[in-house]
């Protein structure tokens, strides 16, 4: 049986830099990643706490809730290396809600 690998390609791939600080991150974002879906959860309940005591939804909840929403799909682009710019707070600004709602 022919040994296939190429060792000196291996040990480039192994010692080069910018593969361990992607790997960094990508654990950094991750731990992020699952903070984030608890606020998430947080929101919609306190949302819907909001929405059974007043009866209507509460404006500024809703706009943070889009932009979390937002920085969860971010983080997840970059995890499954869709992108390679990374999200707020290194390469990306927070995101902005992208759609406006009228509460009444």
């Amino acid at each position: 049986m022919k040994n296939n690998i190429d060792w000196k390609q291996l040990q480039e791939h192994v010692f080069f830099g910018p593969t361990w600080l992607r790997g960094f991150f990508t654990l950094m974002f991750a731990a992020i990643y699952f903070i984030v879906r608890i606020l998430v959860c947080a929101v919609a309940i306190f949302q819907f706490l909001t929405l059974v005591f007043t009866g209507k939804l509460n404006a500024q909840l809703l706009s943070f809730g889009e932009s979390l929403s937002q920085y969860n799909y971010e983080i997840a682009r970059y995890l499954t290396f869709n992108v390679e710019k990374r999200p707020f707070p290194l390469d990306n600004p927070w995101p902005s809600a992208k759609q406006k709602v009228d509460v009444e």
